[in-house]
């Protein structure tokens, strides 16, 4: 393992002299990569510092108690001692996590689609409380979000929502967010206050980048159309909307946020390039269909990762059979403890 830090500090020093000539090149690509590679080295590298500063200290710290007669001062050494041996195991084992292998996503941002699922309108109320949950966990955390796609229901939530989560660390705090998502409590609609269940999924892709993803625009059907429900002047009157059908795949995304017909395209291509990095992904790693249906499911209510329940402020994750008592505060974004 040692050999191994050895090598990855050799490399982080030829590389930290080079970062600003690198960026300063223009090649987005290049400078993207070495970032990365910069940010993975950098934590490894200062452990392993910290773990041959403390093996020096310890060596002292011995030295040092073997010329000692001093009963004092050989406690406070033999103390001393022992607090550097802890640190070590602890540097240690930080470090074997380090080197474990990464997820090639972890340093990507994220796409999130959430649609309510069974329930009905209730399930679409639903859908629009996780949106906020996850726009206020992103806040908290310091990331920004920005919706790409969406579709209100009568009632304020949404049939669907699709939106883009970016920062640090993004994808690792996400992934798991995936599958069916139940919700108990007495709904607005409901008129004797009988508790109702209801369902949303959540789907959670890592963001393709253009260099990602090769999309032949001879394979793309690109239709105009104007855009439907609330918004500007815009809406239904100009040719806005936007619908891109890959036909290789079958894969069709809408866009009709945005009044431009250049940024419904635009971001109709963001979802386009995410949903086909994760086909190949998918593909590569066998039984595409199935590690689709894995994550979401059916959206049927039996069909749960997380039960979030109101009359009792309890959200529970069944995964890991963790209850807690403080939906509230879940659902203004302090997700930690959960994602932890």
């Amino acid at each position: 393992m040692f050999e191994r830090l050895a090598d990855l500090e050799t490399e982080l020093e030829a590389l930290e002299p080079r970062l600003a000539e690198i960026y300063g090149a223009g090649d987005q690509d290049a400078a993207r990569k070495a970032g990365r590679r910069h940010a993975e080295l950098k934590p490894i590298v200062d452990a392993y510092r910290s773990h041959r500063t403390a093996i020096s200290d310890l060596e002292e710290a011995r030295e040092l108690l073997g010329n000692e007669s001093d009963v004092e001062m050989r406690r406070y050494l033999e103390s001393e001692i022992e607090e550097k041996i802890v640190r070590i195991g602890e540097l240690e084992d930080e470090l074997r996590a380090l080197l474990l292998p990464r997820d090639p996503n972890d340093d990507r941002n994220v796409i999130v689609e959430i649609r309510g699922a069974e329930g009905g309108e209730e399930a679409n109320l639903f859908a629009g409380d996780l949106y906020r949950m996850y726009q206020r966990y992103a806040e908290r955390s310091g990331w920004k979000t920005e919706i790409l796609s969406s579709q209100p229901s009568d009632m304020g939530g949404f049939k669907d929502i699709t939106f883009l989560v970016k920062g640090d660390g993004v994808w690792s705090r996400f992934e798991h967010e995936a599958g069916p998502h139940r919700v108990q409590r007495v709904p607005t609609t409901e008129s004797q206050g009988r508790i109702h269940t209801s369902a949303a999924t959540v789907a959670v892709l890592p963001e393709a980048e253009e260099v990602d993803v090769s999309i032949d625009l001879n394979d793309l059907d690109i239709d105009v159309f104007r855009s439907s429900g609330p918004g500007g002047q815009s809406v239904n009157t100009t040719d806005s909307a936007v619908r891109i059908t890959h036909k290789p795949t079958g894969l069709v995304v809408t866009c009709q946020d945005e009044k431009s017909q250049l940024q419904n395209r635009e971001k109709a291509m963001r979802i386009l390039r995410a949903r086909i990095l994760q086909i190949e992904q998918e593909r590569q790693a066998g039984e595409l269909a199935a590690t689709r249906r894995a994550q979401v499911g059916g959206g049927s209510r039996s069909e749960k990762v997380r039960t979030y329940n109101f009359k009792e402020n309890r959200v529970t994750d069944h995964r890991i059979g963790l209850t807690l008592y403080k939906l509230d505060q879940v659902l203004d974004g302090a997700l930690d403890e959960l994602v932890d």
